[in-house]
């Protein structure tokens, strides 16, 4: 018998991340990886299947015909795998109030999705792409989807509430967060190798081009800085984090009033590129001698350690923080210049072993523990969807 093959899609609205797994035995086992990044008709399809690596380029419009970007994808992974496809599972950004757990997809699931659209309107669409290219690829095929809000259904009403009036809360305008997959990898990496940590107050910093923080106790979301969309919070590469909401009402009277133009603007001119006016990569910025790429990473640390300090004031205290994410797991200088901003929580950095990207990078004296741990939303994906399969 050929073995059972499960893919994992992770849509961005400039790239999709493919998981290939094993199923065997209710386990997931990974064999590779992939990412498409999309181009002007022609995108550039890379995977890894153990350890070969693989570079193609798909040539279809990911706007008008997805389908045949998934089925050009698809027939280069498995002229590398043997196996035959027997579910695929997709990460959706926004569960609305609706979904606190993964669920199979069906046409009623679907279109309770495209219900939340207006919700996260730049990052649901792309996940319906993938659903609905496999849908009619292969119509038989079990899909799930693993929603980036449910990993925060535990936070408290209060937490989630948002001081508009009571009826638009009721209607759904509160603070959900995001990043609930990486989240949910970190809190099981920590019981795993750490359980006296994973059962008390934990601070996880998830830290890419996209960027959230998360409070955990005993492993539960009990607050986090993303609120009603991805745009709330620290800075992060092209958004800029928590905003005055006088700041949109002046750009509205100020020539920027179509929701579409200010939306734009919002996601992909501010942030740390719109800081900087270098670029919003952390790496490019750590390179450069510009004043302003200084002053955006500055100020992107000072963020992070002030909404460390806001969510400790939820935990009622602070055991450990956790750096993920591809800056959070690769970058010393960042993570050194968010230590300096926790000192006053008691937090001391070894820099020896933070240099060396070390699992703990604390000093043994330090009054919190400072981790750094991989995230792995793809694994999430995976585990969830033979957990619910199954």
């Amino acid at each position: 018998m050929s073995e059972a093959i499960l893919l994992t899609f992770n849509a961005g609205s400039s790239s999709l991340k493919l998981g290939i797994f094993s199923c065997r035995d209710t386990k997931a086992r990974a064999l590779g990886r992939g990412k498409i990044d999309f181009g002007d008709g022609l995108h550039a399809l890379r995977y890894s299947i153990g350890d070969q690596r693989h570079e193609t380029h798909i040539q279809a419009d990911h706007n008008s015909d997805f389908s045949s970007v998934i089925a050009q994808t698809m027939d280069n992974l498995f002229s590398k795998v043997s196996g035959r496809l027997t579910a695929a599972a997709h990460r959706v950004v926004h569960g609305g109030l609706d979904f606190h757990a993964p669920v199979l997809l069906g046409a009623a699931t679907i279109e309770r999705i495209e219900r939340l659209i207006p919700l996260a309107p730049l990052h649901q669409p792309q996940a319906l792409k993938a659903i609905h290219a496999l849908s009619d690829l292969h119509p038989r095929l079990a899909q799930t989807a693993s929603f980036d809000t449910a990993f925060h259904a535990t936070q408290s009403d209060l937490v989630r509430r948002i001081a508009i009036p009571r009826n638009m809360h009721d209607d759904g305008i509160r603070r959900y967060g995001f990043h609930g997959l990486s989240y949910t990898f970190i809190a099981g990496k920590l019981r795993e190798i750490a359980p006296e940590i994973a059962g008390g107050k934990v601070v996880i910093a998830h830290l890419g081009s996209g960027a959230s923080l998360c409070a955990l106790n005993a492993g539960k979301s009990v607050d986090t800085s993303m609120g009603f969309s991805a745009l709330d919070g620290i800075p992060m590469a092209t958004r800029p984090g928590w905003t005055d909401p006088g700041v949109l009402i002046h750009l509205m009277r100020s020539g920027m009033a179509d929701a579409d133009r200010l939306e734009h603007f919002l996601y992909h001119d501010c942030g740390l590129i719109g800081v900087s006016g270098v670029s919003g990569d952390t790496r490019a910025l750590l390179a450069s001698d510009a004043p302003e790429a200084a002053e955006a990473i500055d100020l992107f640390c000072l963020r992070i350690g002030g909404e460390t300090g806001r969510l400790a004031a939820t935990l009622g205290g602070i055991d450990a923080f956790v750096f993920t994410g591809g800056v959070g797991e690769n970058q010393p200088q960042v993570r050194a210049r968010v230590a300096e901003r926790l000192a006053w929580l008691g937090a001391e950095l070894d820099s020896t072993f933070n240099e060396r990207n070390q699992p703990v990078i604390s000093t043994p004296s330090s009054r919190i523990k400072l981790l750094v741990l991989p995230t792995d939303e793809e694994q999430v994906l995976a585990d969830e969807a033979i957990a619910l399969l199954a």
